[in-house]
């Protein structure tokens, strides 16, 4: 993975952690790399389970893909925004 694959990596994952964050009610208290981090894993997990549905492979948009990343998004905000709040 070049350079351009990282900074792509970083984008992907902040707009998907921003949209799953939008997802959960609330105000959650994390930091913005704590959202790009999550945003990256979601999208990386959401792409693989997508693949192993067979939904990567379509000649459009790959909406099906998107909301699976944005769920898991959302998901793993609402998990670490409550382990984050219990640690204080």
């Amino acid at each position: 993975m070049g350079i351009g694959g990282i900074i792509s990596a970083i984008v992907v994952g902040a707009i998907i952690g921003a949209l799953g964050r939008l997802f959960v009610r609330g105000r959650q208290k994390i930091s913005i790399i704590a959202t790009i981090v999550i945003g990256i894993v979601a999208a990386l997990i959401g792409t693989w389970i997508a693949s192993l549905a067979g939904w990567d492979e379509t000649s459009g948009p790959d909406v099906l893909e998107v909301v699976i990343q944005i769920a898991l998004a959302a998901l793993f905000v609402a998990l670490y925004a409550g382990w984050a709040g219990k640690r204080r």
